[in-house]
């Protein structure tokens, strides 16, 4: 049930989409190998259910604000949103810490998102020891798999100039993050 409760939510946040509709799939069009395998891997996540879907929502916006990637911050947003994240939880992830409005696996979560997606990557082990207090080693491999695949979407959206669609107009946003100084 829940496969197809995520299948609907990303049909209508893609029906959504404004503008811009064109941007990535046009770029994947000149290498079809390369939209297949985006296509493959993306159907396999989608049906990869062992995970509450709201917390592979937080670590993919987690991972989106931190590359700053608008278009996955405008889509994430909108799936959140679908997946029954608060808008404060949104608005509130930049510094989700200090925030009550996620629980202690929530900030979890978000901490192995964002521990994942900096260069160099810091801190895996001891957060994955904590997750593995919550949750299953499939649910954290799961988990795991999103927060990579989101790096290398958000990534390659930012590489290729991918720009938002407008599926999050009319709603709370995730922030992009501060930039961070090396």
């Amino acid at each position: 049930m829940r496969v197809v409760k995520r299948i609907r939510g990303y049909a209508k946040v893609l029906g959504q989409a404004r503008r811009n509709r064109g941007d990535l799939v046009g770029w994947l069009g000149r290498r079809p190998q390369i939209g297949v395998a985006t296509v493959t891997y993306e159907t396999a996540l989608l049906f990869s259910n062992k995970v509450d879907p709201r917390l592979k929502e937080l670590a993919e916006l987690k991972v989106a604000g931190l590359v700053a990637c608008q278009f996955c911050l405008d889509i994430g947003s909108a799936l959140a949103h679908t997946a029954g994240l608060s808008e404060r939880q949104l608005v509130d992830l930049p510094r989700y810490r200090s925030s009550d409005a996620y629980t202690e696996l929530e900030k979890l979560v978000i901490g192995f998102a964002e521990a994942m997606t900096v260069t160099p990557a810091v801190d895996i082990d001891e957060l994955r020891e904590s997750l593995l207090l919550h949750l299953s080693k499939t649910q954290v491999a799961e988990l795991a798999a999103a927060i990579a695949w989101e790096n290398q979407r958000a990534r390659l959206n930012q590489g290729l100039g991918v720009q938002p669609t407008g599926m999050a107009e009319g709603m709370a946003c995730a922030l992009p993050e501060a930039p961070r100084t090396p």
